[in-house]
């Protein structure tokens, strides 16, 4: 009995060191990234300022750089990035497919039209305005999901691989009208390109607010489907004899991750390849047990985010990358590799 419980200990305490390991990174990284701009701020002090903020006793101005400007910025890119990782490897585990990513369904080309159509459009449509991007972005993603999803429909269940045709054949529609709303309205097409690009420029505290719900959200329901996906590795049959309610389980799984994608996408932008690349990292890191997978990739996201948007904004300082840019150059290449691989296997 002493055996076995020191054995329990010992698995449950290996499993818990590479999360500790990686929350310990991922605050480090904040802590860098949050010092470094136009005006270097050591880790000392960046640590202090965030101390004496939460204290309520913001002392200098650097404690105010940090507050109003630097820490909503970093936070942001961490809380996008732990979202698109986290819902990227929950379409994964659901397509069972490890180039599966969080805009497979359209959400990018449907949030990309919705906020395309409001910068255009806004000076002549007053409702527009009040809407605002954000909202517009976030309504027509969720638009784009509910009609990929009626049209995969096959009675009470839903197909994966019409769904998955079902939002490249609908996202290749709106982002070609959104081309055409942009060639419409050429003056405007910088501004709705540097968005479509992603940016985290316009970070706040309001964004926060907004994205850390969808984050927690995401996380707590896919951590909590880990034992489901595990059994559907094994193919949806077994999943079933095993217990598994697969239909609902799909449906649950679409929607909480797509509402995450879809409110990342509206406070920040179109970013790609994290979704893609991030859970397949950790997998090869530790291996396909999503009970030890999710945690990581919601820890290795927020890093590899917080990094790329450092990289973005100092790369060409005073000028600014967009994120998009940055991401695809590091994702691109690891898709050609993932794909060279996947083409070995077969």
């Amino acid at each position: 009995m002493q055996m076995t419980a020191n054995t329990r200990l010992t698995n449950a305490w290996l499993r818990l060191t590479p999360v500790l390991l990686s929350s310990l990174v991922l605050v480090i990284v904040i802590i860098l990234s949050v010092g470094i701009g136009s005006v270097y701020i050591s880790p000392l002090r960046v640590t202090e300022a965030i101390v004496n903020g939460v204290m309520g006793n913001m002392q200098d101005s650097s404690d105010t750089i940090i507050w109003k400007m630097r820490l909503p910025r970093v936070l942001l890119s961490s809380l996008v990035g732990a979202a698109l990782a986290v819902s990227g490897a929950a379409f994964q585990g659901l397509f069972r497919n490890p180039l599966a990513d969080p805009y497979m369904l359209g959400v990018a080309s449907g949030a990309g039209f919705g906020a395309t159509v409001v910068m255009v459009f806004a000076s002549t449509i007053p409702l527009l305005m009040i809407v605002g991007v954000p909202l517009a972005a976030f309504i027509m993603a969720f638009i784009t999901v509910m009609i990929v999803l009626l049209l995969a429909k096959q009675g009470r269940s839903v197909g994966l691989l019409a769904l998955l045709l079902a939002g490249v054949m609908l996202g290749s529609i709106l982002t070609a009208a959104t081309s055409f709303v942009m060639l419409y309205a050429r003056e405007q097409a910088l501004g709705v390109l540097a968005w479509l690009m992603g940016s985290f420029s316009f970070s706040s505290w309001q964004k926060i607010a907004v994205m850390f719900p969808a984050v927690v959200l995401v996380s707590v329901v896919v951590g909590f489907s880990s034992r489901a996906l595990n059994l559907l590795q094994l193919g949806e049959e077994q999943a079933m004899q095993l217990g598994l309610s697969v239909e609902r389980f799909k449906m649950l799984l679409i929607a909480v991750a797509t509402f995450a994608t879809a409110v990342a996408v509206s406070v920040s932008g179109i970013i790609g390849f994290v979704g893609l690349m991030i859970p397949h990292v950790v997998r090869l890191a530790i291996g396909a047990d999503y009970r030890r997978l999710i945690p990581l990739t919601a820890l290795w996201g927020a890093a590899f985010l917080v990094l790329a948007d450092l990289v973005a904004r100092t790369l060409i300082s005073p000028n600014e990358l967009p994120i998009g840019v940055v991401t695809a150059l590091v994702g691109g290449p690891f898709f050609l590799y993932l794909l060279r691989q996947r083409q070995k296997t077969q």
